[in-house]
């Protein structure tokens, strides 16, 4: 490879109070109608569309990187407060389309959980709390949950060639629900229920 054909190194700058990257160069949002098909309570979750003018659920911020091996792709995940139902908010969540590919998730802001599980229904959650990273090894799906009363900030670094793959999630799942019960976050099984 030639010198010019080189990536030139950049920096970027992020908000460590706020969790917010200056500048992105790319932004996807999530609102709560992206979110049908996630919950268990879809009649609650249609009257938080329907009352609440379909707010934003979370959002990701980035600037890219070419996706090929040997760059790592970063981004700031910002998941809101709230409940559908008895539900805490969450992401999709997703598997990477590359299997073997890892992701590290460090919580900038907020409290909640990186809900984890694999394809034969093994499922684990770990705490997310500012200044706590989590480790996503290969081959698990991942989603976050927000159970404060702020935004979940997480500084996301993955392998750029990993990809996401939402659609087996859309379809299968994941075995275990975080739910506000007595006012505090309990991990309950999702009954076959997404």
């Amino acid at each position: 490879m030639l010198e010019r054909d080189l990536m030139q190194p950049f920096g970027i700058e992020i908000d460590l109070e706020t969790g917010r990257m200056l500048r992105p160069e790319r932004t996807s949002v999530r609102r709560a109608s992206d979110m049908r098909g996630y919950y268990a309570d879809e009649p609650a979750l249609e009257r938080l569309i329907r009352d609440a003018d379909d707010p934003v659920h979370y959002q990701v911020s980035e600037k890219p990187v070419p996706e090929t091996p040997g760059n790592l792709m970063y981004c700031i995940s910002t998941l809101q407060p709230g409940l559908v139902g008895q539900e805490f908010f969450m992401t999709k969540g997703h598997y990477h389309q590359v299997k073997e590919t890892a992701e590290l998730y460090l919580c900038l802001r907020g409290q909640g959980f990186m809900l984890m599980k694999t394809e034969t229904g093994e499922c684990k959650a770990e705490a997310m709390a500012r200044g706590r990273l989590v480790y996503v090894p290969p081959s698990w799906a991942h989603r976050s949950v927000n159970t404060g009363d702020e935004p979940l900030v997480s500084f996301c670094v993955y392998p750029a060639e990993a990809g996401h793959n939402y659609g087996d999630i859309e379809k299968e799942g994941f075995p275990k629900r975080v739910l506000r019960m007595n006012g505090r976050p309990q991990l309950v099984a999702a009954a076959a229920q997404r």
